[in-house]
């Protein structure tokens, strides 16, 4: 490393990032020591104050470290840390800061008597970011912020928001084209537009019945969890869409036409049907679908699928290629009728592979009928998986099911496998 010029020397060290080697670096010389002020990205990890001494704390360490760059563009921060001293390093590096990433651990109301500015207000100096990552955070009341005409990222882990404070803080990034809110709680009612925004992830984490208004012409990745009335009406864009609801119901899903989108998952426990059959029917050109709602109905009973005809449901998705499906749709398309208008002229052009969660034995011809109908059928069907591990097994017909299952997979094993 000696004979090395100060550049490439430079250059090599500038790939660290974690505060303990670069405190360990100044110490082996001095060239080494003099080419720490180029680093462009620091990380203080969570446990970096179980060895302070002297009366040293986190804040000082950073500052330390912080004050001594030329041009830090990133800074990662998981340790302990209070406003005055996040303040303190953002008045010195916020002009070249370009990505700020915090844990917060301020999901109590006890900061307010702490600080005298929240540390969610201090973030407001770092007015150059690119982007933000925010972990347990507490957003009851709209923060302070100039406007972050350079933001496109904003992630939010782990928070107790509000929706008008939310609001308020989304109003500051007018430019983001990723957005992402996980694990977050609090939220009734999440309205968001944003002209650029392309990819977003919303998890409200609760009882699953928030609402959510999105307006954004360039979407093209949304994964929703835990909402039970979603308007999405600008979905030109939209390639890749999944809604999920763990917990609640999904009543509406109003969205616009998905004539770009390629993969769309839908998952809960109950869906009302028109919400489900309104998506499968915009989804017409989808080429990976995947299915796991156990129940429909609109208020407290929980009710199975109703019929779906097999024919019209594979000429509806035509570009279909992977299909995953759990017991109620799979139940949905193996009714009395299901099979009716099938004939020789019949073909799934598309589909290559399928995976099948078979739940109950009940109905079992009818059942066999479809698997075959679709190995049949699907003219490039590759791989098919039927999965029984979560079928009822106390049904008197379920081993007989389970074996007429693995005769059909011993006749079509190239395709066939059972999990």
């Amino acid at each position: 490393m000696d004979s090395l010029p100060d550049a490439l020397i430079q250059f090599i060290l500038s790939r660290m990032s974690n505060a303990k080697d670069v405190a360990s670096c100044t110490c082996v010389s001095k060239r080494w020591k003099d080419s720490m002020p180029y680093l462009r990205s620091l990380y203080f990890p969570r446990n970096l104050n179980d060895n302070l001494t002297n009366g040293d704390t986190c804040d000082n360490i950073v500052w330390k470290m912080v004050s001594s760059m030329f041009r830090l563009e990133k800074l990662v921060v998981y340790c302990p840390f209070t406003s005055a001293g996040l303040i303190s390093w953002l008045f010195i590096v916020g002009p070249s800061l370009r990505c700020l990433e915090l844990r917060m651990d301020n999901l109590v109301e006890q900061e307010a008597s702490i600080d005298k500015i929240s540390k969610l207000e201090c973030i407001g100096v770092a007015w150059n970011l690119e982007s933000l990552k925010l972990w347990g955070v507490l957003m009851i009341r709209s923060p302070k912020w100039i406007i972050f005409e350079k933001l496109w990222n904003l992630e939010i882990v782990g928070a107790r928001l509000e929706d008008p404070a939310l609001s308020d803080a989304l109003r500051a990034c007018p430019n983001l084209t990723r957005l992402s809110l996980l694990a977050c709680e609090g939220l009734r009612s999440v309205s968001i537009e944003l002209p650029r925004l392309e990819q977003c992830k919303l998890d409200c984490y609760g009882m699953g019945n928030c609402s959510l208004s999105l307006v954004s012409p360039k979407l093209e990745w949304l994964e929703v969890q835990g909402c039970s009335w979603i308007k999405v009406p600008e979905t030109q864009c939209l390639r890749n869409l999944s809604i999920s609801n763990n917990f609640g119901r999904v009543y509406m899903v109003d969205i616009g036409k998905l004539d770009a989108l390629e993969f769309l998952s839908i998952r809960g426990v109950q869906w009302c049907w028109d919400a489900i059959s309104k998506i499968l029917q915009l989804a017409n050109q989808v080429k990976h679908l995947f299915m796991k709602v156990e129940f429909t109905g609109d208020l407290e009973a929980l009710l199975p699928f109703p019929e779906i005809d097999f024919v019209e449901f594979f000429n509806s998705h035509p570009k279909l290629q992977k299909f995953d499906m759990h017991g109620a749709m799979f139940a949905a398309l193996c009714q009395k009728n299901s099979l009716k208008n099938l004939d020789s002229r019949f073909v799934i052009p598309c589909l290559e592979e399928m995976m099948i969660t078979v739940r109950s034995p009940l109905n079992a011809e009818q059942k066999m009928n479809t698997l075959e109908s679709l190995v049949r059928y699907g003219k490039n069907l590759k791989k098919m998986t039927i999965r029984t591990l979560g079928m009822k097994s106390c049904h008197s017909s379920a081993d007989d099911f389970f074996q007429e299952i693995c005769r059909f997979r011993r006749l079509n094993r190239k395709i066939v496998s059972i999990e």
